[in-house]
């Protein structure tokens, strides 16, 4: 990789572009950016030049770049798992939070943990794993030990935000349906809502119902 490919890696990540979008402008594999940012600092620390030198030096020292089939380095499976988790619509320090809670031992966390770990305030930590309990990806237990909380990724938080993620998309099939009653099933508006409120009154119950049905594999 070029320094100046480096300095445009800067640029998107200094503008809150994806891993996704940076490959794509550059014409690399997103997975050759996310492995570059992960070992020169990571999304916060990134520093083209450092990187450069860095690697000028390891080429110098004849230290050999990681396998293409010996895996992908831990902080790189990191950095690739949340660049997903972003692209379906999570914000990135609630990905990032998201990701350090999965990838645990023990799928325990407290806030001054996340803090630490992740280098950022506890204000965006209590953002983040606020939204991911609302959600039901984490679920928040009590310390009265040493009177904290606890954060908490265990095997039903699958099932449970399928579930609420089903119950929102419900209440909006539903607000469709009224709203379709309210304008007149004879009226071209009314109609779209319509179909649009049934489309999703039915794919939601499919999906409820295959989460019971599968919640099994959980235990």
């Amino acid at each position: 990789m070029t320094q100046q490919e480096r300095q445009r890696i800067a640029a998107g990540l200094a503008v809150g572009l994806s891993y996704a979008e940076i490959a794509r402008r550059l014409g690399r594999p997103t997975s050759t950016i996310s492995r570059e940012v992960a070992r020169n600092g990571g999304p916060g620390g990134y520093r083209p030049q450092q990187a450069h030198q860095a690697t000028v030096q390891r080429a110098q020292r004849g230290t050999p770049a990681p396998p293409r089939g010996g895996g992908v380095p831990s902080g790189a499976m990191e950095e690739e798992i949340i660049e997903l988790a972003v692209r379906s619509g999570m914000p990135r320090m609630t990905a990032r939070v998201h990701v350090d809670l999965l990838l645990s031992e023990d799928g325990r966390r407290t806030a001054a943990e996340l803090t630490r770990r992740l280098k950022v305030s506890p204000a965006s930590v209590s953002v983040a794993v606020n939204f991911l309990v609302q959600q039901g990806y984490v679920r928040r237990e009590r310390d009265p030990l040493r009177r904290r909380d606890i954060y908490v990724v265990d095997d039903d938080a699958w099932y449970r935000s399928v579930v609420i993620s089903s119950r929102q998309t419900l209440e909006s099939a539903r607000a469709a349906l009224a709203a379709a009653e309210t304008l007149g099933l004879d009226t071209p508006v009314g109609q779209r809502l319509a179909k649009v409120g049934t489309f999703l009154e039915r794919v939601t119950g499919d999906l409820t119902e295959s989460a019971d049905r599968w919640r099994d594999l959980l235990a």
